[in-house]
């Protein structure tokens, strides 16, 4: 692998998971309290579950938008459709930047429900925008939707709770 190609793709994966640990670092001692203050459903996984999931996800999408990225395609001889991609991945880690901030710290649960759902959209969307220029690229994030279809579900489910 070239040593441009390398950059790119420490690049993207860094950026995914710096949103990450920026949002973990806000987020830190809401965290601990949420877990003695909140009523969770028996079937919510164990907390040391989700910075292992989060990380595995957050390098997958930058794996996927460093693929998107560097592709060069006669179908996209502009770039067009390669920068509309990167936007979707950006736009996306906004939004799953925020949802941490709206769920833990605000504990607006309803409004973070339905955050999570303009959050899924956008995942959705940026499947589709990876699609026509990197198919492994968008498979790659098919993990990121079932897990944050999965957080809608147990998101609905605290917000009921509480």
């Amino acid at each position: 692998m070239k040593k441009d190609t390398l950059r790119t793709y420490a690049l993207y994966i860094l950026i995914a998971l710096g949103v990450g640990l920026l949002a973990a670092a806000i987020t830190g001692g809401s965290i601990e309290s949420f877990q003695t203050e909140v009523v969770e459903p028996s079937w919510a996984p164990p907390a040391v579950l989700f910075p292992i999931v989060w990380a595995v996800l957050y390098i997958l999408m930058g794996i996927g938008a460093a693929r998107v990225s560097l592709k060069k395609s006669p179908e996209d001889p502009t770039g067009e459709l390669r920068r509309g991609a990167i936007a979707a991945f950006i736009l996306q880690l906004i939004f799953n930047f925020f949802w941490s901030l709206f769920f833990f710290n605000l504990r607006a649960f309803g409004f973070a429900f339905l955050w999570l759902i303009a959050l899924l959209v956008l995942i959705v969307r940026m499947i589709a925008a990876f699609y026509p220029l990197d198919r492994p690229a968008a498979y790659l994030q098919i993990p990121y939707a079932a897990w944050v279809t999965f957080a809608g579900v147990l998101n609905y489910a605290i917000a009921s709770l509480n």
